[in-house]
């Protein structure tokens, strides 16, 4: 479910989904409910149409705050960038 499997197609495979939510937020500070609305909206406009639930969005949160790429500060979801090296 984190990586795209048989059974999970790439665009709703978790990480995927983090990387939509990235993508669609710009990296600016958003609440949790813009950034829902915003990840619609940017999959309605890149033409993915597989449905997406509320609860897998959420996941996808959790994976990148487990990845230490966003935090939720003051009710905003905040996103930070990581250093490529190793």
């Amino acid at each position: 479910m984190i990586v795209p499997t048989k059974g999970v197609a790439p665009q709703r495979a978790l990480l995927a989904v983090g990387a939509q939510i990235v993508m669609a937020t710009g990296r600016q500070p958003v609440t949790v409910t813009q950034a829902w609305r915003r990840l619609l909206t940017w999959r309605e406009d890149n033409d993915h149409r597989a449905p997406l639930t509320f609860w897998w969005f959420a996941l996808a949160l959790d994976l990148l705050y487990a990845l230490g790429l966003v935090e939720l500060e003051q009710d905003m979801l905040i996103f930070r960038a990581r250093d490529n090296a190793a």
